[in-house]
């Protein structure tokens, strides 16, 4: 029995020694990358897997660069991105399109956009094709008292270089609700303001509201605007109101004198 198993016993050994040799030695990647023309050795794939560092992603990331024309960048490079917690592909994705599209992006700077913790890919997408964000509706009132409540569409591009430490786009809504609702306030009637919605989107990119963003601002288009409630018509009931129950109290004080009760 045991020498009829031995055949057996030896050629699942011999397997997985073969299984573990392929693992830290990844014979198959390292041939890829020699055709591809980057090079890198044996002896550097092996140390990846003592590093824990991936092979397969750090070589077809040179891979990428090298094909597409990048050569300045290096495997430390990569491998300290990595190990440093950074998203290694997308970075080059980063690169490659920055550089197809004439964006200057070096690694040091799409690296610190990758740790900073945004989209570095996506950042690079949005500098080519704009975004449109949606404002929430908007409500200011006019100085003839009418109310009004608009909605914007803002036109964006990615600021590579403010995308570390730059606002988001929480801060680009709240500048340009901000800006509406002076322009509104400051117009003379609604009327005015129905009939030239430019005015405001004029006078709120007058402003320079994306400074200190990640985003510049491309374009700020009034979608929509409704007419809201009359606030100066509610003011003056208001006032009426008050001064109504002002009086009453001296009514029941002089109900309640000794000299009304005679």
């Amino acid at each position: 029995m045991e020498i009829t198993f031995l055949p057996l016993i030896l050629l699942g050994a011999a397997v997985l020694l073969l299984a573990i040799f392929f693992y830290y030695v990844p014979f198959l990647l390292w041939i890829s990358a020699k055709v591809s023309g980057v090079n890198i050795s044996l002896i550097q794939l092996f140390l990846m897997r003592i590093r824990k560092v991936p092979p397969y992603i750090i070589t077809r990331a040179m891979i990428e660069a090298h094909k597409a024309g990048i050569k300045t960048l290096t495997r430390d490079e990569l491998e300290a991105h990595y190990l440093a917690g950074g998203h290694v592909e997308k970075v080059v994705h980063a690169l490659v399109s920055a550089s197809k599209a004439n964006i200057d992006l070096p690694f040091q700077m799409a690296t610190a956009i990758d740790l900073a913790g945004r989209d570095v890919f996506e950042a690079v997408q949005m500098s080519v094709n704009p975004k449109v964000i949606d404002t929430p509706p908007v409500t200011a009132v006019a100085k003839d008292g009418i109310q009004l409540i608009a909605k914007a569409r803002v036109t964006v591009r990615a600021n590579i270089k403010q995308l570390v430490g730059g606002a988001g786009e929480e801060t680009i809504l709240a500048r340009v609700g901000e800006g509406i609702v002076s322009s509104i306030g400051s117009s003379e009637s609604h009327k005015t303001v129905l009939e030239n919605p430019d005015s405001i989107s004029k006078l709120v990119l007058r402003k320079g509201l994306d400074a200190g963003t990640a985003f510049e601002i491309l374009s700020i288009d009034i979608a929509d605007i409704d007419i809201g409630k009359n606030i100066s018509c509610k003011w003056t009931k208001l006032k009426r109101i008050r001064i109504s129950l002002r009086r009453k109290p001296r009514n029941v004080v002089r109900w309640l004198s000794p000299s009304s009760k005679r």
